[in-house]
C-alpha cells in the first residue's frame, strides 16, 4: 500500500509530527512519501492508496494566507522553511476526486480545549470527505505549548497514531 503524507508547517512542529507518522507507517509495511504541501501538486495525489494530510490550527481552523504570513514572519520562529503559499486550504480545494481512496487528517494546536482552540484537522477531514476520500480513522490533534514547541511525548503519540492508522488502512483495504 502506497501512502502520501502532505503537511503544512510554520514552526516545524507539524513537520516533525508528519515525519513521525511516516516512520511508523513505514515500519508497518507501507510505502510512504512525506512532503510539504508546497512540493506536491494536488493532481499528484491520484496515484496513492492513502492520503494523510496535516496542518497547524490557526484562528480555530485551517490556516489562511494572512495567518501563515504572521507565523512565517514571527521573529521567534526558527523553522527555516515555513509554509507560505500555497497552503492546505487552497491545496485541498484543488484535489482531484478521491474515488473512495483512504485518507486521514491531523493537526497541531495549543494544548487546550478544542472549544477554545478549534481544530484544523476537523476541517481537513471534512474537505477530504467532500473530495470523495474515505477516512480510515478519526482525525487526530497533537499539542504545542504557548511557545510553539511540541508538548513532550507528542512525537511518540504520532508514532502510535501512525501504527493505528496502518492497521486500519490494511484492514480496510482488504475488505
Amino acid at each position: 500500500m502506497k501512502a502520501l503524507i502532505v503537511y503544512e508547517s510554520l514552526y516545524g512542529n507539524t513537520a516533525k509530527i508528519a515525519e513521525a507518522i511516516a516512520r511508523s507507517l513505514g515500519e508497518h509495511g507501507l510505502e510512504v512519501d512525506v512532503r510539504p504541501v508546497t512540493e506536491v501538486p494536488a493532481a499528484g495525489t491520484a496515484q496513492v492508496d492513502m492520503l494523510v494530510v496535516g496542518g497547524p490550527t490557526h484562528a480555530h481552523g485551517i490556516s489562511r494566507a494572512s495567518t501563515r504570513a504572521v507565523g512565517a514572519g514571527d521573529e521567534k520562529n526558527a523553522f527555516p522553511d515555513p509554509t507560505v503559499d500555497p497552503g492546505l486550504r487552497e491545496w485541498l480545494d484543488a484535489l482531484p476526486d478521491g474515488a473512495g481512496r483512504l485518507a486521514a487528517a491531523f493537526d497541531t494546536r495549543f494544548d487546550r480545549s478544542v472549544v477554545l482552540t478549534g481544530s484544523a484537522a476537523k476541517g481537513i477531514a471534512r474537505r477530504l470527505e467532500h473530495q470523495g476520500f474515505r477516512l480510515v480513522v478519526t482525525y487526530q490533534s497533537f499539542f504545542v505549548t504557548n511557545e510553539n514547541r511540541l508538548v513532550e511525548g507528542q512525537v511518540e503519540h504520532a508514532a502510535a497514531w501512525g501504527a493505528e492508522l496502518a492497521e486500519h488502512a490494511v484492514q480496510t483495504s482488504t475488505r
